[in-house]
Formats: C-alpha cells, structure tokens, sequence
C-alpha cells in the first residue's frame, strides 16, 4: 500500500447485454488472459440455460446466488505475545462481493461437467436456491468465525 497516495477503487461501467454493473464484475472476474469476449459468451450463455431451467430472470437468479454466497464475517490471523489468534472480523461490502463471486467462479470450475456454461449454471442455480460448494464455503467460515468469537476482544 502506497504511504501518501490513497489507493482509489475503479468503477466497472454495466455490461452490454443487461445493464448492470453487477453482471459486468462478475465477467471480470471469470475473464482469463483478458479474453473478455469468451467470459461474455460464457456468463450470457449461463444465463440463458438458467432463464430456460428456472422461469426467473437470469439477473435476478445472479444477484440472489451472489447474495446468498456472501460472507459477513471471516477471520484474520493477530499475533498477541507469542501466540497467534484467529480473530473473526466483519467484512467490508466490497471484499464480501468479490469473495462471493470468487468462490462462485471456482465451485463452477471444479464441477464435473461438460462446459464452463453449464457448470456455471448449474452453480448459480444452486447458489441462487442456497446450495452448492459456494455456500458450503460461506458456510465454513462463519462457522469458524463463530468457534474463535472467544478471541473477538483482539480485535483492534
């Protein structure tokens, strides 16, 4: 982190298709080697399999896995004497996202499935329902949060 210059958050502008800015971060994120192009093909074709599967909108669909597989608490490791403490603190609104749709990304990648579409789908579908692998995650580190809350008080 620099000493005298803030570090400054870029704004994403909405995707195309959609409009929303939402979609647009969560291509970023699934993007690889900056092949935008082949991320937009793939989260639109998800969308598509999950308008088909489901009746719902797919934004709506995304938004409600994003937000069921955000995290509120994890912990951070504070040294205190000698010893090591796992401390839980709450997470700020924009680390929660991008962990969320972090741990979307990658329980869709380590799917068994015939393309990344699919098994995006399928995950976002699962998410959007309250389960699948991201929820499961979200779920172990809430319940790590909670088995360290003895150690709350470190947290300054």
């Amino acid at each position: 982190m620099p000493r005298r210059a803030r570090p400054y958050k870029i704004k994403v502008s909405p995707d195309a298709k959609f409009n929303n800015v939402t979609v647009a971060r969560f291509t970023n994120k699934v993007m690889k080697k900056g092949k935008k192009s082949t991320a937009e093909n793939i989260i639109y074709s998800a969308m598509d399999i999950m308008e088909k599967q489901e009746n719902k909108p797919a934004v709506g669909m995304l938004e409600q896995a994003i937000r069921n597989a955000t995290p509120l608490l994890e912990v951070k490791p504070r040294r205190v004497g000698g010893a090591t403490y796992q401390v839980p603190v709450e997470i700020r609104a924009d680390r929660a996202l991008s962990l969320s749709m972090r741990w979307l990304i990658r329980a869709a990648r380590e799917r068994v499935g015939k393309s990344m579409t699919e098994k995006l789908a399928a995950e976002l579908i699962d998410a959007s329902k309250g389960q699948g692998a991201a929820i499961r995650r979200r779920e172990e580190t809430h319940k790590m949060a909670e088995a360290n809350r003895a150690f709350a008080h470190f947290k300054w």
